[in-house]
């Protein structure tokens, strides 16, 4: 190694003579020097005799990366040109090792076939407890709710859901309707047993809303899949829940693609192959009753399937518990706080629409969520 700079006290110490590179500049007091060709060739024969003085301290010059002498006389740092690290060593002799290998042995590999999935499924999207009509107010309970939010997060939690499902051959599809849907039933802006609520808009705008939506999404499913339309009523809205129920059952009367079950009953049962999948509020019979209603109500559902499960609303948060023979699993609703949730506590859920996949023979397969 060699280098043309030097500063002046080295230079005099190994009796070198230095010349200024810009003299203008030495005047301002900011000197680089240089050394002449003639004083740099003096300089390199100085190095490598000092770095071949190793020969006499017993140094292999070979493991040596650098050599700093040190004397009164003296100070020279001196880099070994041939020194090479241990790790590029290492380095070029794996890569050679590698190459070799590789040009002796190639494996064969055969074909992967991927297998297609045939199977059919069938999707169950439960929009549950929308509440269309509540009232919720970001400066009291920290976000806003309207019938605006609650049509938008709707189709954007059903569209949600069809989005994750590509990937499945879908041939049916239970859409449970009901469940709060209508947040009052009264023009008194009261629930059907007449506790107060706070609302947007007029109770007959709200129905009127409610049944856009509704046909909105099932026009969308049934691009899908056939449907099967479940009511469900609920104690937000025992009478106009009903009375919207009957409307898009109407509405449908010529549509092949859609099949429906309106009845005022509060457990629905429906069969898809080895699956029974119950369906109900939540505000009335308990949880751990289910199993046995299910089996008295549905003998026949029950006795010919193996897989059987009931999807509960009302909590607005996820419960899931294994009974004999049943599942019983509540969902989580899109729906804002309110006042009175808000106040005691009722909150921070996350909210979603869910939707299910059930497998013919194996049962619920998985759960799709779409969270707000």
């Amino acid at each position: 190694m060699s280098s043309r700079r030097l500063s002046p006290e080295v230079a005099t110490q190994l009796g070198l003579e230095i010349k200024p590179i810009n003299r203008e500049k030495e005047a301002f007091g900011n000197p680089k020097y240089y050394l002449s060709k003639k004083q740099l060739k003096k300089l390199n024969k100085l190095r490598e005799g000092i770095f071949n003085s190793c020969d006499t301290l017993d140094v292999n010059t070979e493991n040596v990366k650098h050599l700093w002498k040190k004397t009164k006389e003296e100070s020279v740092f001196i880099k070994n040109p041939d020194y090479v690290e241990k790790i590029e060593v290492e380095f070029s002799t794996l890569k050679d090792d590698l190459i070799k290998d590789l040009k002796q042995y190639s494996p064969k590999f055969t074909k992967l076939i991927r297998k297609k999935d045939t199977e059919s499924y069938l999707l169950v999207i439960d929009p549950a407890d929308i509440h269309i009509g509540k009232l919720a107010s970001g400066f009291e309970c920290g976000e806003d709710y309207n019938n605006q939010i609650a049509v938008q997060r709707v189709l954007e939690g059903v569209k949600g859901i069809l989005d994750k499902c590509q990937g499945f051959n879908i041939d049916k599809i239970l859409f449970i309707g009901g469940n709060d849907i209508l947040h009052i039933d009264t023009p008194k802006r009261t629930t059907t047993s007449g506790t107060f609520q706070d609302t947007d808009g007029m109770w007959h705008s709200n129905f009127l809303i409610a049944k856009k939506l509704y046909v909105d999404v099932l026009e969308l499913l049934i691009t899908v899949a056939d449907v099967h339309f479940d009511f469900n009523p609920s104690n937000h809205d025992y009478t106009n829940g009903f009375f919207l129920a009957q409307v898009i059952e109407t509405y449908f009367k010529n549509c092949s693609n859609i099949t429906f079950d309106c009845s005022i009953s509060h457990r629905k049962g429906f069969k898809y192959f080895n699956n029974l999948i119950g369906t109900t509020h939540g505000d009335g019979a308990k949880m751990q009753d289910l199993p046995l209603l299910i089996a008295t109500e549905y003998p026949k559902e029950w006795a010919s399937t193996k897989h059987r499960y009931v999807y509960t609303h009302h909590v607005h948060h996820k419960v899931s518990k294994d009974y004999i023979g049943l599942t019983v699993e509540s969902l989580r609703s899109p729906s804002g706080t309110d006042s009175w949730h808000h106040r005691n506590g009722f909150e921070h859920a996350p909210k979603a629409i869910e939707g299910f996949l059930h497998h013919k023979t194996q049962g619920q397969i998985a759960r799709i969520t779409h969270i707000f």
